[in-house]
Order: structure tokens, then C-alpha cells, then sequence
């Protein structure tokens, strides 16, 4: 893999996978603006390098929960094997190989003890849609015996966004891929499926968080957190940690990017949890720009479908090392020895592209 970006990649998958599964991970909601600015807004930030520092060693270290951990983590998305066939299994060993922390999502297509058997010494935490409080309790249960690490709580999908793009080439389902960690294994239909639009789903109250918090043996996290305000809630509720999150631009669009809403979140939370974010992220100056501005670490996810998709196993482990040796150049570049290095004064804004 060179260093241009992901876009070759991108092309490959394309290639590799089903347009039905193509269309459904790249699809962003309506005119796709918000997944387009995810990324765009990233690279409106610009860099200010300390050149007289000179780091003899670059460590791209860091502890998330405490726990030493890569700053970059593998986002959750649904229904791995519909881009490989091996699905979350061959994600796990990819993630595990880089030493990332891997987000297995409610809608996984291999279950999750085997997934969990792929770990080796990399976390896993686990993505919870919160609907039926007996199924959620169950998964928790699992999870925990599993031996993951957390919870993340999805809380932006109240309802089912509109994405034209899926819609256009819809997904044929398949009695050979389920979801087959809930009730009934039901097959894993296309979310962004006409029919869905506008449906009650998942609707999250701070209610719910203080519930998963008292009920969960494991730490929780919040995803979808774009406003301060929201981000204090969480954190009165017991969350440990929020992920500043849009769901990658596929069910709201024109929601604010998400480097445009980290730094109101970083305040508000403080250094009463941590705060990680996804949305956009393709490179390592992207990393090293959300790490400076407050974030723990980030989260990655369409690039590592894409690498899933073309190569497996493998294609997940070169996806996440790739972008640990740009976080690294970055790093040195601007005299940043050690992640804790990275201030708000690295960072500069240029205005909207």
C-alpha cells in the first residue's frame, strides 16, 4: 500500500465486492454532503510543526481505559461478509495482527464468541443497538464472558436515515448471511432499505445510558455524540468515554462534520472521560489533527472494509498499519516524540474548503 490514500483501494473493492455491497458501505445519507465534508474538513486544518524539537524516537503509544492501546481503532459496521467471505472473523485477525481495537457491531455475521477467539492480545469492544432491554442484557452477558472490553452504545438512530445510493442498488437478501448474534438469526437485510425509512429503531434517552451503565459488567461508551451538551449528559450518566460521531454521514445529512464538533466536546467532557472520534479519517495527519485537538484516539471505518473486501485478513492489518506509519511520519515532522505531545497549537484552521 503507498502513501496517495485509500482511493486505489476504494477502486479494487469496487471491483472485488457486489455492487449491492459496494453501494451499501459507501452510501452516505441523501445528497451525501456530511460524508463527503467528513473527510473534506479534516483536510482544512492545517499543521504548525515544532522543526527545532527533533524526536530521536516516535512512539505512537497510547492507553484508552487505561488499558495501552493504538490511537487507531476499527469502527463498527454491520455484515462483514457481505464484503468478505469470511467476515467479522477475518476483521478480528486483522485488527488483532495490527494490534487495534476492534468495535464488533450488533449486527455482526459471525458470532461473537468467534470472533472473540481471533483476538490474541488486541481489545474488543462491542457496538449495542439498544431497542429490547432482555435482548441488549443478553448480548451484554455474552460480550462479557467473552472477554471483550466494553460496550458502545449507539445513540444517533432513532430512525433509519435515507440513503439514495444503497436504495439504487438494493441488497438481495441471503439466507447465508444473518445476523446471527440476535434472536432468530434474521437474515441481514439492507438497513437503507426503502421500507425502513422513517421507522422508530433505535431511540436512546439519558435514561437508557444510566440503565446500560448500572447493567453492564463493562465499561460504556456513547457513539454519536456531536454537541457538548449531549457529551455532558453521557458523562452525568456514567458513560466512560463518548466517540464524536455522524455515523459516517449515512443517516443525517448535512450534520455538522465531525472535526467541526470535536473540540466543543472535548471541553465539555473535560477530563471527566475520554473522547475518541470517527468520520473521515484516510489519513495520518488526519490522526495526528484529532489526537492534538483533544481526542483520545480515532476510530476508522470504510478503508477498512476496503481492505477486508480486496485482501481479507490481511487487507484489515495493512489498512491499520498503513496509517500507524503515516500517524508516525506526521509525528516526527512536527517534533511530536510521544502521543501526549500533541497540543491544540499544532492545529490551525483555514477555513471551509
Amino acid at each position: 500500500m503507498d502513501s496517495a490514500d485509500f482511493d486505489a483501494l476504494e477502486k479494487q473493492a469496487r471491483a472485488a465486492m457486489p455492487a449491492s455491497s459496494f453501494a451499501f458501505a459507501l452510501a452516505g445519507a441523501d445528497d451525501e454532503i456530511t460524508a463527503q465534508e467528513n473527510a473534506l474538513r479534516w483536510r482544512a486544518l492545517r499543521l504548525r510543526p515544532r522543526v527545532l524539537a527533533a524526536p530521536a524516537r516516535i512512539d505512537t503509544a497510547t492507553t484508552v481505559l487505561g488499558r495501552p492501546a493504538l490511537p487507531i481503532m476499527v469502527a463498527p459496521m454491520g455484515r462483514h461478509r457481505l464484503f468478505h467471505a469470511e467476515g467479522e472473523l477475518a476483521t478480528a485477525r486483522g485488527a488483532a495482527a495490527a494490534d487495534a481495537i476492534f468495535v464488533v457491531a450488533t449486527n455482526a455475521t459471525v458470532t461473537l464468541e468467534d470472533v472473540a477467539a481471533q483476538r490474541s492480545n488486541a481489545a474488543q469492544w462491542f457496538q449495542l443497538y439498544l431497542s429490547d432491554r432482555a435482548i441488549a442484557e443478553g448480548l451484554i452477558d455474552r460480550v462479557a464472558a467473552a472477554g471483550f472490553a466494553a460496550v458502545v452504545l449507539t445513540a444517533d438512530m432513532p430512525v433509519y436515515g435515507s440513503a439514495p445510493r444503497a436504495a439504487r442498488t438494493p441488497l438481495v437478501a441471503s439466507p447465508d448471511i444473518r445476523n446471527v448474534n440476535l434472536p432468530g438469526a434474521p437474515i441481514a437485510r439492507n438497513a437503507y432499505d426503502t421500507t425502513f425509512s422513517g421507522s422508530v429503531t433505535y431511540p436512546v434517552s439519558v435514561n437508557d445510558v444510566a440503565w446500560l451503565v448500572r447493567r453492564s459488567p463493562l465499561p460504556v461508551i456513547v457513539k454519536g455524540i456531536l454537541r457538548g451538551d449531549d457529551a455532558a449528559q453521557c458523562v452525568e450518566a456514567g458513560a466512560k468515554a463518548v466517540i464524536v460521531s455522524n455515523h459516517g454521514g449515512r443517516h443525517l445529512d448535512t450534520a455538522i462534520a465531525t472535526a467541526d464538533a470535536l473540540g466543543e466536546i472535548v471541553t465539555a467532557v473535560g477530563s471527566k472521560a475520554e473522547v475518541y472520534v470517527d468520520g473521515g479519517i484516510r489519513r495520518g495527519s488526519d490522526i495526528l489533527k484529532a489526537l492534538a485537538l483533544g481526542a483520545r484516539a480515532v476510530l476508522v471505518g470504510r478503508p477498512v472494509v476496503w481492505g477486508l473486501a480486496v485482501h481479507g485478513a490481511d487487507g484489515v492489518r495493512d489498512v491499520l498499519t498503513h496509517l500507524r506509519g503515516e500517524l508516525a511520519r506526521t509525528m516526527a515532522l512536527c517534533g511530536v516524540a510521544r502521543i501526549a505531545d500533541a497540543t491544540p497549537d499544532l492545529v490551525a484552521c483555514i477555513g471551509r474548503p
